[in-house]
């Protein structure tokens, strides 16, 4: 009787443990290694690659959700930094697991200028090592963003981010990088 408690008790503790490893998202690229290939939609239909932008500087940012407030927030300091972004020839694209009906209605409503990506299937963000669960079922992006340099490599890794003031932070991050020589 003591053994089968026992070892009710030990098969108990093993769900456990699986269970709460299950919900440990794969760990982010590195930083000097190089980042993990895509392709997604963005909010037009359009495939978009992170090859397709090979020899240009990328700041790839991860969000929880279209439309709500932090992600907002965050998305709409990208759009209002757009001109300086450009003018240090770099490119932004935006990633949630949202479906590309959002990304659509998100894009449009906040009159963002660049891609925001659709990763229904959660690949590309597991892939980062960004994929979050939430009570094992709801999954999503946590809010990080990777500076790519022109060889496709991660320069800088910002882990969950405050979305306040985080465009100027990754701006004046890109900008040190460029002047380093990446």
């Amino acid at each position: 009787m003591k053994w089968m408690r026992q070892a009710s008790a030990l098969g108990l503790l093993a769900s456990l443990v699986l269970g709460a490893l299950a919900n440990v998202a794969a760990a982010a690229p590195a930083v000097g290694k190089p980042a993990p290939e895509f392709r997604l939609q963005d909010q037009n239909g359009d495939w978009v690659s992170l090859k397709d932008y090979r020899g240009k500087w990328v700041v790839l940012y991860f969000y929880p959700k279209d439309n709500t407030p932090g992600c907002t927030t965050q998305a709409c300091e990208f759009r209002d930094d757009i001109f300086a972004f450009r003018r240090a020839e770099a490119v932004i694209l935006g990633i949630s697991v949202d479906d590309l009906e959002s990304k659509k209605a998100f894009a449009s409503e906040h009159s963002l200028p660049f891609s925001v990506l659709a990763d229904p299937d959660k690949q590309t963000t597991q892939r980062y090592g960004v994929l979050n669960k939430m009570l094992g079922i709801f999954e999503f992006a946590r809010r990080d963003t990777f500076i790519i340099d022109p060889e496709g490599r991660i320069a800088k890794h910002f882990p969950k981010v405050d979305p306040d003031g985080h465009s100027a932070m990754v701006l004046a991050a890109l900008k040190g990088l460029q002047a380093r020589g990446g």
